[in-house]
């Protein structure tokens, strides 16, 4: 890792957020695919169909801490009054991939800068978009994840009518438990404790 710049307080020893798991069981990250049945995942970075074409993940895996975990359930069933999922492209991100991210994008709009960290670091943030229940195929949306551009953005417009529905829907029930979103891109929401929890750069393979 790079010595250029001033790096912040992170875990990197599975002991150590261990320790606080049990001073606090808040802290531990969930694997989302178990404790969410019928959640979808499409983990770019464990492909290479991502920003740095090649996998950043050894797993195709999504974890948040509990309390973001158990809001994203209930995110989950709202949506499902409305025949909708989610889909979840990331969640907990290692610190170690979000200098990567950085190196390569430097561009505080698009990536976190590794003096502040990710909340995606936190296990406090998630990229998501929906899915129809009924097909299990994904509901229009503004751009592809990831898509660095204005049309991102969580108010571009103009959009489709079915877009714009789809991506209030999101945004709404998002807000609804305890998620901001991220304005430069309509997929990203982070837990509003967020700041309650630590930078992490654990692999998954650790959790």
């Amino acid at each position: 890792m790079s010595s250029r710049y001033a790096l912040p307080a992170v875990v990197r020893e599975v002991g150590e957020y261990r320790r606080q798991v049990q001073q606090n069981p808040a802290n531990e990250l969930l694997n989302l695919a178990v404790f969410l049945p019928g959640l979808q995942l499409d983990i770019r970075y464990a492909t290479a169909n991502n920003l740095l074409r090649e996998p950043l993940y050894a797993a195709a895996a999504a974890y948040l801490r509990r309390p973001a975990a158990e809001a994203l359930r209930e995110v989950q069933a709202a949506l499902a009054a409305h025949d909708a999922g989610l889909l979840v492209f990331d969640a907990y991100r290692p610190y170690s991939v979000t200098v990567r991210f950085w190196e390569q994008i430097q561009d505080e709009t698009y990536a976190a800068p590794p003096w502040r960290g990710s909340r995606h670091n936190r296990g406090c943030s998630v990229d998501v978009a929906l899915q129809d229940l009924r097909t299990g195929l994904p509901l229009p949306m503004p751009t592809a994840f990831d898509v660095l551009t204005p049309a991102a953005h969580s108010t571009y417009e103009p959009v489709p009518a079915a877009v714009r529905r789809n991506r209030t829907l999101l945004l709404r029930t998002m807000a609804q438990f305890g998620f901001v979103n991220y304005p430069g891109e309509w997929w990203h929401f982070d837990f509003a404790a967020w700041a309650d929890f630590a930078l992490l750069d654990l692999p998954f393979e650790q959790l």
